[in-house]
């Protein structure tokens, strides 16, 4: 019998191989990141791309704020070369983190996004930093606006 799940046939397995690592060279997840932060010396640096006052109210602990926009070849320069960049917004209903790594990776640089964002690290139970308070802006703080 088939179902909906199976009604289009899954990809042969070397596809399927090849799907799943190219998403992986792209994508990291919120477990995977606080793992490597928690260890503390983690082989990237983890970038919150929403806006400075969010960043403020909270952040994942050891994130460095780098709104979207800000992203250009003199916000990275103080970075050697092979630094590998992960970059994260608000969660999966912002694309913040995506225009980011965008950015940085037309500057040729690696990155990758950590997908879930905030959303998905509170899913997780992972605790935030905090600054000090500031006012949340209207939008989602992508850094975009």
């Amino acid at each position: 019998m088939t179902t909906r799940v199976t009604e289009a046939p899954p990809a042969d397995p070397a596809a399927a191989c090849s799907h799943f690592a190219a998403r992986l060279a792209f994508e990291t997840d919120c477990s995977d990141v606080h793992h490597a932060m928690r260890g503390g010396a983690p082989d990237f640096v983890l970038l919150d791309v929403r806006s400075p006052q969010l960043f403020a109210v909270s952040h994942l602990p050891g994130a460095i704020n780098l709104p979207t926009r800000t992203i250009a070849a003199e916000s990275l320069a103080a970075f050697p070369p092979e630094t590998v960049f992960v970059t994260y917004c608000a969660g999966p209903h912002c694309n913040g983190s995506t225009k980011a790594a965008l950015r940085i990776a037309r500057l040729g640089r690696p990155v990758k996004e950590m997908i879930g964002g905030i959303t998905g690290w509170l899913d997780e139970g992972l605790p935030l930093a905090h600054g000090a308070a500031a006012p949340v802006p209207a939008s989602c703080g992508c850094g975009d606006t």
